[in-house]
C-alpha cells in the first residue's frame, strides 16, 4: 500500500501532464488482399515470386478455419533489473489478472513486449493501446503503431520504446491497466485488464 495516497486533484494533475497531443494523420488503410491474390500476381516474374516468399515467410502448415486470424499470446514487462520474469499468458483465463499484480520498482527502465501470431491473412495497421488508471481516474493513455504482418508459422514480437516507471511517494501504489490490440479495421483482437504496482523495492 502506498505511504501517501494522492488526492483527486493530484491525480488530475498527473493526467494533465501525461496528456499527449493527438495529431490527425492522413493515413488511409490499403485495400485488403488475400495471400492467394498476392501469390497469384506476377507469377511469371521469378525474382518477384522469390521476393514474396522471402517477405511472407513460411506459411503455417495447417490452420484451423475457425481460428481467429490474429492471436495475442503473451505480454511481458522487459526489465533488466527485475529479479524474475514478468509475464502474462494471454491464452488462458484473462479474468484472473484483475486479481493479480505485477510489481515494478520505482524509477526503473522497462519495455512492454507483445507476442502474437498471424494465421491466415495479412493484417494491416495493428495497434497496441494502453490506458492507465489509478483510483478510477485515467492518468495516462498510450497508442503504439505495431504495423502490418502476414501469416507465418513463427510468433511475432513487438517492443514498445523504453519507458521509466514513475517514482516518488505519490507515484507508489497500484495502477489498473486496460490493454487493447486492434487494427485498421477496428477489429478488437484482444482486450484485457491487468494491474501494475509501483513499489519502493522489488517484491521478494
Amino acid at each position: 500500500m502506498a505511504e501517501h495516497e494522492p488526492t483527486s486533484e493530484q491525480l488530475a494533475q498527473i493526467a494533465a501532464e501525461n496528456e499527449e497531443d493527438e495529431h490527425s494523420v492522413n493515413y488511409k488503410a490499403p485495400a485488403p488482399k488475400s495471400i492467394d491474390e498476392i501469390q497469384a500476381m506476377d507469377q511469371d516474374d521469378e525474382s518477384l515470386r522469390k521476393y514474396k516468399e522471402a517477405l511472407l515467410g513460411a506459411l503455417p502448415a495447417t490452420v484451423d478455419p475457425e481460428a481467429p486470424n490474429v492471436v495475442v499470446t503473451k505480454l511481458t514487462l522487459v526489465c533488466a533489473e527485475a529479479p524474475g520474469p514478468l509475464e502474462l499468458d494471454l491464452q488462458g483465463d484473462l479474468e484472473k489478472f484483475k486479481k493479480e499484480t505485477f510489481y515494478l520498482k520505482e524509477g526503473v527502465e522497462y519495455k512492454i513486449k507483445i507476442s502474437f501470431k498471424v494465421h491466415k491473412e495479412i493484417v494491416s495497421g495493428l495497434k497496441y493501446q494502453q490506458q492507465t488508471c489509478r483510483k478510477g481516474v485515467k492518468v495516462d493513455k498510450s497508442n503504439y503503431m505495431v504495423g502490418s504482418y502476414g501469416p507465418r508459422a513463427e510468433e511475432y514480437e513487438f517492443l514498445t520504446p523504453i519507458e521509466e516507471a514513475p517514482k516518488g511517494m505519490l507515484a507508489r501504489g497500484c495502477y489498473n491497466m486496460k490493454s487493447l490490440f486492434t487494427d485498421d479495421d477496428k477489429t478488437k483482437h484482444l482486450s484485457w485488464e491487468w494491474n501494475l504496482t509501483i513499489s519502493k523495492e522489488w517484491k521478494k
